[in-house]
C-alpha cells in the first residue's frame, strides 16, 4: 500500500444520466445535496455501445457548468475514432479536464467492436489527439474482470492501461478490502503506482446489488448476503445494516492509506452521504495531477 499514501486524496461520486425530465429534476436535487460535501468531482456513465451518449454529454455540460469538476465515462466499443474524436473535441471546449475511460459493453445485437477494441487503445488515442488535456481514469478490478482469461492476464491488461497514458485509476465496488490489498501488492510489484481508488456501492436494495454484482464480477461474501436474505423485504433493516457494512469498510480502506473513495450513488445521495458523514470525512484540497 505504500505507493497509494503518497498521493493527495480525493472524493467522488458517480451518477448515470436520466431518460426523463422527472429523473433530470431528481438528479438535480441529488447533485445539490452531494456537492454541499465539496467532493473533487463527479462523473457521468456513458452507456454500452454509446447508447447515453447524447444524454451523457448533456448531463455532464449541465452539471459542470454549475461548478463541480464533471467527468464523462468514454467506451470505445461500437465506436469509431473520429466519433471518439468528436466528443474529446467538445469536451475540451467546454473546459472538461477529466476523462473515465472504458472498453465498455457491446450492446445486445451489435456485432462489431468498432475500430477501437479495447480501453488501452482508447487511452492511447486520447493522448494521441488531446495530449495532456485530460487527466484520465481507468477502470480497475480487484477480484479482476469476468471476462478475463486469468488474473495474470487481468494485471497485464491494467499496467497496458497505464502504460498507454493514464493517471489514476478507480476500481469496479468490492465488499472484501483484503482483494484490493492484493490488488495494490501486485500492481506495486509490476512497478505500476498510479492511483487507484476504491469504488464503492451503498447496499440499499438486495435484489438489485444481487444483479449487479453477477454482472460485473463483484462478490458479495456469504455472510452479508446471508444476512441481506434474512431481512426479506424489510428495505430499513437492509439500508441500516448496508451502511454499517459500508462504513467500516471505507474507514478500514482509509486507515489502510487508500487515495479516495468514489461513490457509486445510483442517482441517490442519502446512502453516500450517510457513509460520508459516519466517516467524518471533510473538505479536502482540490487533488492536481
Amino acid at each position: 500500500m505504500e505507493s497509494q499514501k503518497q498521493f493527495k486524496r480525493r472524493f467522488s461520486f458517480e451518477f448515470f444520466p436520466p431518460k426523463t425530465d422527472q429523473g433530470k429534476d431528481k438528479l438535480q436535487v441529488v447533485r445539490d445535496r452531494l456537492a454541499g460535501v465539496n467532493p473533487d468531482f463527479f462523473s457521468v456513465t456513458f452507456g454500452a455501445g454509446g447508447s447515453t451518449r447524447d444524454r451523457t454529454v448533456e448531463t455532464v455540460l449541465n452539471l459542470h457548468k454549475q461548478g463541480i469538476s464533471t467527468a464523462p465515462h468514454l467506451s470505445c466499443v461500437g465506436g469509431t475514432r473520429e466519433s471518439v474524436a468528436e466528443l474529446l473535441d467538445l469536451y475540451k471546449a467546454n473546459g472538461i479536464n477529466r476523462i473515465v475511460a472504458l472498453r465498455g459493453d457491446l450492446p445486445s445485437g451489435m456485432g462489431a467492436s468498432g475500430e477501437l477494441r479495447y480501453a488501452n487503445e482508447l487511452v492511447e488515442f486520447i493522448r494521441e489527439h488531446s495530449g495532456d488535456t485530460f487527466n484520465i481514469e481507468v477502470a480497475a478490478y480487484p477480484e479482476f474482470h469476468p471476462q478475463a482469461r486469468n488474473a495474470e492476464d487481468d494485471l497485464k491488461n491494467f499496467a497496458r492501461k497505464v502504460q498507454a497514458g493514464a493517471n489514476s485509476a478507480i476500481t469496479q465496488y468490492f465488499f472484501n478490502p483484503d482483494s484490493y490489498f492484493y490488488f495494490i501488492d501486485r500492481l506495486e510489484k509490476m512497478n505500476v503506482t498510479i492511483p487507484v481508488v476504491p469504488g464503492i456501492m451503498p447496499i440499499v436494495n438486495f435484489s438489485s446489488l444481487v444483479r449487479f454484482s453477477d454482472m460485473c464480477g463483484a462478490d458479495i461474501p456469504r455472510w452479508i448476503r446471508k444476512q441481506l436474505e434474512a431481512y426479506g423485504d424489510d428495505t430499513d433493516s437492509i439500508r441500516k445494516f448496508g451502511e454499517e457494512v459500508i462504513t467500516d469498510m471505507c474507514q478500514k480502506l482509509l486507515d489502510a492509506g487508500v487515495p479516495g473513495l468514489h461513490f457509486y450513488t445510483l442517482n441517490q445521495a442519502e446512502p453516500s452521504i450517510n457513509i460520508w458523514q459516519n466517516l467524518g470525512i471533510s473538505e479536502r484540497e482540490k487533488i492536481a495531477f
